[in-house]
């Protein structure tokens, strides 16, 4: 047995996420979180925009709220992948995140309507 197939078996699901973010680990420091609702805003995919397959699952999970905790649920991928990924499409206007403001303990109607929008589609 060759040493290259142990390297090859091994490295297989590290290699994937590394190569899924094109070798980016960073993401922004803007406070999304787990709880943190993501959607996708209906702007038109640009021709020069290429989305890989990863960022189309996630605009197609997205095209209902969900929050990043349930997205990164539903995708085969680490947290720190789906959150490079979804700042990807952040990036491009793809996708937004939606966070409760704090005015007191009052929370956001925008996002309270849309927590219960998507429980009726339940």
């Amino acid at each position: 047995m060759s040493s290259d197939r142990w390297l090859d078996d091994d490295a297989g699901p590290v290699v994937r996420p590394y190569t899924v973010t094109r070798g980016r680990t960073r993401f922004r420091e803007d406070g999304l979180d787990l709880i943190s609702v993501l959607e996708a805003t209906g702007v038109p995919v640009s021709r020069r925009m290429r989305l890989d397959p990863e960022h189309r699952t996630l605009l197609a999970l997205c095209r209902r709220p969900i929050t990043f905790a349930d997205l990164t649920s539903e995708i085969d991928l680490p947290v720190g992948v789906v959150r490079v990924l979804v700042d990807d499409l952040r990036d491009e206007n793809l996708l937004r995140a939606l966070r409760p403001t704090n005015t007191g303990d009052i929370p956001d109607e925008l996002v309270l309507r849309k927590l219960l929008n998507g429980l009726r589609a339940l």
